[in-house]
């Protein structure tokens, strides 16, 4: 009896010993397997992948354009407008009221024409009065003169007649300026612009508005202001290209004044540009100023949209032929200046080759490309 009491014990811990822990290791090699299974799945997906890849190589379509030299030019924008070299607003010398308009808006007037006139009457009944006075002097000295020449009567009343005369006469010639001075004229050729004066206006020199805006459109000019920073690369005899998108015109000249002193306020520098008669031009129209401050002769240029980026260097697609199939060739440039979308390219690239525009995304070496 003591022996089976110690028999049975043993052999049931050595059951537990083997079976307790059985569940956890069945249940830990089906994860394994499973995941086994998922691997072996996506490594067959990938193989077949690049395998299909590796049996089949695509051939892509591109757009190609051919490099040509060209002259590459960089401007400097601005804006500008349309200014009369010779625009003038003309007012009566003297104050006064007007008493009549002589022109009309729109109407050819050439230097000195009266435009209009103040009242005069003043000036007018002056000289009417000193004319009689100056008469009545005039024979009272050719009488004096006639004496004195046959020596008879004082030297004295000869003077005075004489110097009387002369003072009225004088005097004659000042009211006579005077009256010039009602009439209001015009001190340039060109057209009425403005009849700002109306019949019964009180004008003068010292009025807020004149009284007439006289424009040569013969004399025109651009002016527009240059920031500070292109200062040093605006000069006199610049030439430039000047757009009027108002009325879809061109128009290729020459800087006819650049300042040499920069505004304080706006840092700019002001630049006026002479413009040739045309009776298309107005002024105040908006101009558009194209400062050109860079030129390269053979130059080779490209779309600026067309440079890639790796590692922040530039470089583009071409195309080359080989074993006649047509390939993509990735071409490392070096950039010079660019302007309006469109990049001066200074090596890398040369004149007859093959760029592609359109299509070059993802382009490797080698890709065969159609067009």
């Amino acid at each position: 009896m003591t022996k089976r009491y110690f028999v049975i014990p043993f052999t049931t811990l050595i059951l537990a010993a083997c079976g307790g822990g059985a569940p956890n290791k069945e249940a830990q090699l089906q994860k394994l397997k499973d995941e086994r299974s998922k691997l072996e799945s996506q490594i067959a997906a990938l193989e077949k992948e690049v395998g299909t890849k590796d049996t089949v190589q695509r051939v892509k379509t591109v757009t190609l354009a051919t490099l040509e030299d060209t002259t590459f030019q960089h401007y400097i924008d601005v804006q500008g407008s349309v200014d009369a070299r010779e625009n003038v607003n003309v007012t009566s010398k003297v104050p006064g009221v007007v008493t009549a308009i002589l022109v009309k808006e729109g109407q050819q007037v050439s230097k000195g024409q009266t435009l209009g006139q103040v009242d005069d009457q003043l000036a007018r009944s002056g000289i009417s009065e000193l004319k009689t006075q100056l008469e009545l002097a005039t024979t009272t000295y050719e009488k004096q003169k006639r004496l004195w020449d046959q020596k008879i009567g004082s030297e004295m009343q000869f003077l005075t007649a004489k110097n009387n005369k002369e003072s009225l006469e004088r005097k004659l010639g000042t009211l006579n300026e005077q009256l010039a001075q009602t009439r209001i004229v015009s001190p340039i050729n060109g057209t009425v612009d403005a009849v700002i004066a109306k019949l019964g206006d009180n004008i003068g020199p010292s009025s807020p508005t004149a009284a007439f805006r006289v424009v040569n459109s013969n004399a025109l000019k651009v002016v527009a202001n240059v920031a500070e920073g292109y200062a040093g690369n605006v000069k006199t005899g610049d030439a430039v290209l000047i757009s009027f998108p108002d009325i879809n015109k061109d128009i290729r000249t020459k800087i006819g004044f650049a300042s040499r002193t920069i505004d304080p306020q706006s840092r700019t520098i002001k630049i006026e540009v002479p413009l040739p008669a045309d009776p298309a031009l107005r002024p105040n129209m908006i101009a558009h100023v194209k400062i050109i401050d860079y030129t390269a002769k053979n130059a080779v240029v490209i779309p600026v949209n067309v440079i890639q980026y790796t590692m922040g260097k530039p470089f583009v697609v071409v195309a080359k032929e080989a074993g006649g199939k047509m390939l993509a060739q990735r071409r490392d440039i070096e950039m010079g200046r660019t302007y309006n979308d469109i990049a001066e390219i200074k090596n890398g690239l040369q004149v007859g080759e093959k760029l592609v525009t359109t299509g070059y995304q993802g382009l490797n070496d080698n890709d065969l490309i159609k067009l």
